[in-house]
């Protein structure tokens, strides 16, 4: 996870709409199971994916009237306590 990337993400969604984010994991999600893909393009593909979830949860909160910086740590301290 990449928090400017996710940051960056979160600002497209905030000044276009989260379908595009939606759709756009459709496509990778497909791309993935695409015939003959290398397990390097496999590890970017799921790097892409993962932030583009995030991105979309912080968005949710930050909706939901969490500001950035608390939806981001909340979204983090999520991250973290689920890989320890």
């Amino acid at each position: 996870m990449r928090l400017p990337l996710i940051k960056h993400v979160v600002q497209f969604i905030e000044e276009n709409d989260e379908d595009w984010v939606n759709e756009s994991i459709e496509l990778l999600e497909h791309l993935a199971d695409a015939p003959g893909i290398k397990d390097e393009e496999l590890d970017v593909i799921g790097e892409l994916l993962s932030n583009l979830y995030g991105s979309i949860d912080v968005a949710k909160e930050i909706k939901s009237g969490a500001s950035q910086k608390e939806a981001l740590n909340s979204f983090m301290k999520r991250v973290t306590g689920s890989i320890s």
